[in-house]
């Protein structure tokens, strides 16, 4: 390897997307110095558009430019949340995921206008502790506001993914999703303009975005079942770039590998995409088997198919969990 090995790392042009390469230099100059970090940012049709995902064909409208940009050979790397990345369908012909960092807090949490949550108010760490794995946080959660049980009937809550419509109208009917797109950045900038009274956004990136004061009430997973690769980056690469597959390689977490891949395995079989509402995590157990919680329910929240079962193989767990929810009439609810 070239003591001025040169890799070139593609990737959106969010704040946050830009924050999560930084994290990948930050790792490789701790793990590879030799290897130098020339960001290569894309602009995709996802961020571009702000309608329905399901008009651009689902999550793929914010990886597709990124994998042509591999594809081309124009980037030597990608880096994706993989709850972006389409689970319906294989990564491109060519490409592969190359390496799953460790996992980041898969919990939804309640964002209230600025103000609202006192910065120097109690830590709120509730939920299984090996969930809340945040990385390069630089803050703590905050729990001065107000849970989400408490909010006022017609309070407008800011959301345009399914899985979260449907489990809002499960548990707290008596709030009202209205819809909202962008990056959290812009997503925030709306909310303290008073086009909405709160969100719901993912811990992990508000602290990726350097923004934790702005978490309020985190939500348990059992009540609100995450995003399928919630809290997960993963690196892709050109399958015939070796050098690139052993970079990616010195950064890869095992447990988060084998957790994404009975998540995604369930999702993949459920032919799952940005219109499903479908929840699942999977963690590890103490006895080194996998746990693997699915939920798919219906947008109005009366029809909820849960599964929850343990195996040692996450290709099996995922295939496990997803017959049972099959079996439970899930493919009437995702059409």
């Amino acid at each position: 390897m070239s003591a001025s090995r040169l890799l070139r790392i593609g990737t959106r042009s969010s704040p946050m997307a830009l924050a999560q390469v930084e994290r990948v230099r930050r790792m490789l100059a701790d793990r590879r110095p030799d290897v130098t970090v020339e960001v290569v940012p894309l602009s995709t049709s996802g961020d571009r558009w702000q309608g329905a995902l399901s008009e651009l064909g689902g999550k793929g409208a914010f990886t597709k430019e990124v994998d042509q940009a591999l594809l081309d050979g124009r980037a030597d790397l990608a880096v994706h949340c993989v709850k972006d990345v389409p689970g319906d369908r294989p990564a491109p012909a060519g490409t592969v995921f190359a390496a799953y960092l460790t996992r980041d807090d898969v919990r939804d949490c309640l964002v209230e206008p600025a103000g609202r949550v006192d910065p120097a108010g109690p830590a709120d760490l509730a939920g299984p502790a090996d969930l809340a794995r945040p990385a390069d946080s630089g803050g703590r959660l905050h729990s001065a506001g107000r849970r989400i049980g408490e909010l006022p009937s017609g309070t407008r809550v800011g959301t345009s993914a399914v899985r979260r419509i449907a489990q809002l109208a499960l548990h707290w009917p008596h709030l009202t999703a209205v819809p909202i797109r962008g990056n959290a950045n812009s997503r925030l900038a709306r909310l303290d303009a008073g086009e909405y009274d709160v969100l719901l956004l993912a811990v992990a990136g508000l602290h990726r975005i350097g923004m934790p004061s702005r978490i309020g009430h985190t939500i348990d997973v059992d009540t609100f079942v995450p995003a399928v690769g919630s809290g997960t980056l993963v690196l892709q690469c050109r399958q015939d770039d070796a050098a690139a597959l052993e970079i990616a390689g010195v950064l890869a977490d095992h447990r988060t590998g084998r957790e994404t891949e009975a998540e995604r395995t369930m999702l993949h079989i459920l032919q799952g995409s940005c219109s499903s509402p479908i929840g699942g995590y999977a963690r590890t157990e103490p006895d080194g088997r996998l746990s693997l919680r699915a939920r798919v329910i219906s947008l109005d929240g009366k029809t909820v198919l849960d599964a929850h079962e343990w195996a040692a193989d996450p290709v099996v767990l995922g295939t496990s969990v997803a017959a049972s929810l099959l079996r439970q009439g899930a493919r009437e609810i995702l059409g």
